[in-house]
């Protein structure tokens, strides 16, 4: 099947060696986000729940541009350095998703880059 990069200045751009996301058929794997502004490529300032409302904003901007939406997201993966936060993600992705919701994990994790709190990445099944 042939791969279309997906790329939007919505999000903020790479920050390495990877693309915003990747569409193989209907499947879009979106790469992971972390609280970052697009425009200033700077950590949103702010609380947890700013820093997680900017990593769906982020993973909503990718997923338009692939022609989806946050609704069709299938499998979402949250990674935090404080596992505390857990129930906050929950509380602020009923903002964001509605029902049915998406298959979710939630990883503890040592620490992540720009020593972000919280990084999500998610796949996207679009309608045919």
């Amino acid at each position: 099947m042939k791969r279309e990069i997906i790329s939007t200045d919505q999000a903020p751009q790479a920050i390495g060696t990877y693309s915003q996301a990747v569409k193989i058929g209907n499947t879009v794997y979106l790469s992971g986000q972390i609280p970052l502004v697009p425009e200033t490529m700077e950590m949103v300032e702010g609380n947890m729940e700013v820093q997680i409302r900017r990593v769906f904003d982020n993973l909503q901007a990718v997923a338009q541009a692939a022609g989806g939406s946050l609704a069709d997201v299938a499998k979402l993966n949250v990674f935090l350095t404080d596992l505390s936060h857990f129930p906050l993600v929950s509380e602020v992705m009923a903002d964001y998703f509605k029902q049915p919701f998406p298959a979710r994990a939630a990883i503890g994790v040592a620490a992540l880059p720009r020593d972000a709190g919280v990084e999500m990445d998610a796949i996207l099944e679009l309608e045919e």
